[in-house]
């Protein structure tokens, strides 16, 4: 329905208009034939012209609802044919007009109908029941607009309501996505950055040793082709968290403590030097929690991939300690003394920003450092998962 001055009339609101105009012509002329006698000429003329420009004015209702009214009502005073359109502007007024119009126009609409009864009454009773008759109109076209009224704010109400949990909805899904897109780059970082800093340590032995004796040669490329085929097989776990469907009990298992051995046997097997000091808890005890574990293992993977990629060929010291409050994870590298072999890998710095995020999931502490001499220190301090929460 159109509302306000600058509104446009569709064509609902045409077919609408049409049909309260014809209504309150039809009650204008039932009121018009009831008063006839009581009408001189000039009487005719005057409430013929008052009720056909009322029955006018009921177009621009809902662009001026108090205009209309206050040129409508009164001439419902005198007009019998503008009675009708008294109504419909009373109704009007009741879904539109502010309370203190509606006020107004409500005394107004008393006022107009106690003058109605006495000017068309034969007799003091024909003047009360004319009056009775005309204040329970009003009181109809009033209470009806008001009930419509409520029931549009109502309505309007639950409509913005549902689109603003539609746009809440669409926003946690946009969240959702992008924690799951950050998620999935941080997992494709941890997993596939290890394994590729390994096949780039290799082949780099490969290109600068080109007189190398063939066993070699092909133990070399040997372990190029196991590191390539394991690193499509973990991308290819990765990217299976993308596809609907996938069942994540059909997934490999998330790394743990228990992993911590192959990993760093892998990483001596391409060529570092690693001194570990792995004091693991026993089967059983709290560190078996898998978020902790998981973190652990995460953050020697990155101190080892850091150490292939910008300190290649120095010694590598990994401590990893159990206590009764959690686990402490440090990997010291020693500064390069010379130029690395291989050309330097691309490193964007997300790893420490990923993995600071990771340990801070598990309510842990990470820090990293550059010592004066060169020196590469990453410290976490992984606290047990509490219980009772």
């Amino acid at each position: 329905m159109v509302d306000g001055p600058d509104a446009r009339r569709s064509l609902r609101d045409w077919g609408v208009d049409a049909l309260v105009t014809v209504v309150a012509l039809g009650l204008g002329v039932i009121a018009l034939h009831d008063t006839w006698g009581a009408h001189g000429t000039a009487a005719w003329v005057i409430d013929i012209a008052l009720g056909v420009a009322s029955l006018v004015a009921l177009w621009e209702r809902r662009r001026h609802p108090v205009g209309v009214a206050a040129f409508v009502i009164p001439a419902s005073a005198v007009s019998a044919l503008a009675g009708g359109a008294g109504l419909a502007v009373l109704f009007n007024a009741a879904i539109r007009c502010d309370r203190r119009s509606l006020a107004w126009i409500t005394l107004a609409s008393v006022g107009a109908s106690i003058a109605y009864g006495l000017l068309y009454a034969s007799s003091g009773a024909n003047a009360r029941d004319n009056i009775l008759a005309g204040l329970l109109l009003f009181g109809i076209a009033i209470g009806w607009g008001l009930f419509v009224r409520v029931r549009r704010d109502l309505v309007d109400s639950l409509r913005e309501r549902a689109e603003r949990l539609e746009e809440e909805g669409r926003l946690r899904a946009d969240q959702a996505r992008a924690a799951e897109r950050e998620r999935i780059a941080r997992e494709m970082h941890d997993v596939l950055a290890h394994r590729l800093s390994l096949l780039s340590l290799h082949a780099g032995a490969l290109e600068f040793r080109p007189g190398a004796p063939p066993a070699e040669v092909a133990a070399t490329a040997a372990v190029v082709r196991e590191a390539a085929a394991a690193a499509l097989e973990e991308l290819r776990d990765v990217v299976g968290v993308l596809r609907e469907g996938t069942d994540a009990d059909t997934r490999r298992p998330q790394p743990t403590l228990a992993d911590l051995p192959t990993l760093i046997e892998e990483s001596r097997a391409a060529g570092m030097r690693i001194e570990a000091e792995l004091d693991l808890p026993t089967e059983g005890e709290d560190a078996g929690a898998a978020a902790v574990g998981r973190t652990a293992f995460r953050v020697v993977q990155e101190g080892l991939t850091n150490a292939r990629k910008h300190a290649p060929g120095t010694l590598v010291r990994v401590r990893v300690a159990a206590s009764a409050d959690g686990l402490t994870v440090a990997v010291h590298n020693r500064a390069p003394v010379a130029p690395a072999p291989a050309p330097a890998l691309p490193g964007a710095g997300s790893g420490l920003i990923g993995l600071g995020e990771r340990v801070e999931l598990v309510g842990g502490e990470l820090r990293h450092e550059v010592a004066a001499d060169g020196d590469f220190l990453l410290v976490a301090t992984l606290p047990w998962e509490r219980r009772g929460r």
